[in-house]
């Protein structure tokens, strides 16, 4: 879910502007570069960027300055990693903002809700599954990318609307009785887009995934 900033005070837009800056300060001192190098791996990081800006483009305004997309986030992160996942993530908000279909002062807000906030929940989710349950390939496909997508998205929205809910108590009412209630439905299309694209890279381009090795998920299961 997508903010305009005009709800928001200009120092609280400047504390999430410093906060997003430092974390994608941190994102660029930690990506590992030298996958980029790699063409083919270069092609597939600016081409899902794009792609991602495409679909972005398929919008709901369900307020005045608040839209509502999916935002395949869980999906850049199992290809690309928290780092890297984070620095295509502000690509595709940026581009989008370019293109006019997001505004410009709403920009750090939907970098830390559409962004940082659901591919950190990604990798933290990666991490956890990792340590509580077995490496097989189910495991990865319904709950890496299908449970973890569809909750991704539930977070990144809920947290918008919490801060949303701090700056303008009368904007979130209102999507309280008008959005917010049914919301939880919106889980699917995100938890099926993202099971049904990782299920498909795994299948046909599992270098592409770089949380996916075949000795860990397939060899022996």
């Amino acid at each position: 879910m997508e903010l305009d900033g005009q709800f928001f005070s200009v120092g609280f837009l400047w504390v999430a502007g410093f906060i997003v800056a430092g974390l994608v300060a941190l994102a660029v001192y930690l990506s590992p570069w030298y996958r980029l190098k790699d063409r083919e791996q270069l092609h597939v990081f600016l081409g899902s960027s794009v792609l991602m800006m495409i679909m972005w483009t398929m919008r709901t305004e369900v307020y005045i300055g608040v839209d509502f997309h999916l935002i395949f986030m869980t999906t850049l992160t199992l290809m690309f990693g928290w780092s890297l996942a984070i620095l295509g993530g502000v690509l595709v908000v940026l581009g989008v903002s370019v293109a006019g279909i997001a505004s410009w002062s709403g920009f750090p807000l939907n970098v830390l809700t559409t962004v940082i906030v659901p591919i950190s929940f990604t990798q933290l989710s990666l991490l956890l599954i990792r340590h509580w349950f077995p490496r097989h390939f189910f495991v990865f496909i319904y709950l890496n990318a299908f449970l973890t997508g569809g909750l991704s998205l539930m977070l990144s929205s809920f947290f918008a609307s919490f801060l949303l809910a701090l700056a303008t108590p009368v904007a979130f009412s209102v999507l309280w009785d008008t959005y917010l209630t049914y919301f939880p439905l919106m889980f699917f299309p995100e938890a099926v887009m993202n099971g049904w694209l990782v299920t498909l890279l795994v299948g046909y381009r599992p270098h592409w995934i770089s949380s996916f090795r075949d000795v860990d998920y397939l060899q022996g299961k």
